[in-house]
């Protein structure tokens, strides 16, 4: 009997293991086929919420926040190009990448879930910022990335520039917040079970059949 389940995935943009994550739970998922019906809502959540409209140098923000020096972060950004390839993204970030401020990128996916096309924005979003180094926080890179995703780069930029959804984003991430995550990805399942970390399908797959056989 197909059980259904809620998946509330808390996630950032502008986070590489988020995307490994979210490939590893799209796969586990076809992989399961009828045994799970799943509904996946994309919640926000920023890495960076005080990082200004024109961003910083990767490799700067790093050595910032992490201490990394430039060798552990040139290690550090191989092994995730290297993840991510084995689910089929292409993650082409170098020293000179930057990172930026997602809270619009956010608003838009809160947009996006209400008409329907949460997750296909939510790929187009990773691919602008990872693939093509695009600014997610720039509008018209954001109108762009809802054209790509089957919605109306005008009424995008219509949602962008009107301020919409603004407190109920902020709303959406203190609740996390308060709810005790620190990092991303993590999972929610049923309000109950919580995954953290961008792990391979495998590692869902095991997860969902588990939950599912106790149901």
């Amino acid at each position: 009997m197909t059980k259904p389940m809620k998946i509330d995935f808390v996630s950032d943009v502008a986070c590489p293991w988020c995307i490994i994550g979210l490939a590893g739970l799209e796969e586990a998922l076809s992989r399961v086929g009828d045994l799970v019906e799943a509904t996946i809502f994309l919640q926000p959540f920023e890495l960076n919420p005080d990082m200004p409209p024109g961003g910083q140098n990767l490799a700067e923000h790093v050595f910032e926040k992490y201490g990394a020096t430039p060798e552990q972060s040139a290690a550090n950004r191989e092994r995730i190009r290297a993840r991510a390839a084995e689910v089929g993204f292409t993650i082409a970030t170098t020293p000179e990448s930057r990172i930026y401020n997602t809270f619009d990128a956010h608003r838009l996916l809160h947009w996006a879930g209400l008409m329907g096309r949460q997750l296909p924005l939510k790929h187009a979003l990773f691919e602008a910022y990872f693939t093509r180094g695009e600014n997610p926080g720039d509008p018209e890179v954001l109108a762009a990335a809802a054209g790509r995703a089957g919605l109306d780069p005008d009424a995008a930029r219509e949602i962008l520039a009107s301020g919409r959804f603004a407190e109920h984003v902020r709303s959406l991430e203190r609740q996390w917040y308060e709810a005790g995550i620190s990092s991303v990805p993590t999972l929610i399942i049923n309000d109950t079970y919580v995954i953290s970390g961008g792990h391979p399908a495998d590692a869902f797959e095991r997860a969902l059949r588990t939950l599912a056989a106790e149901a």
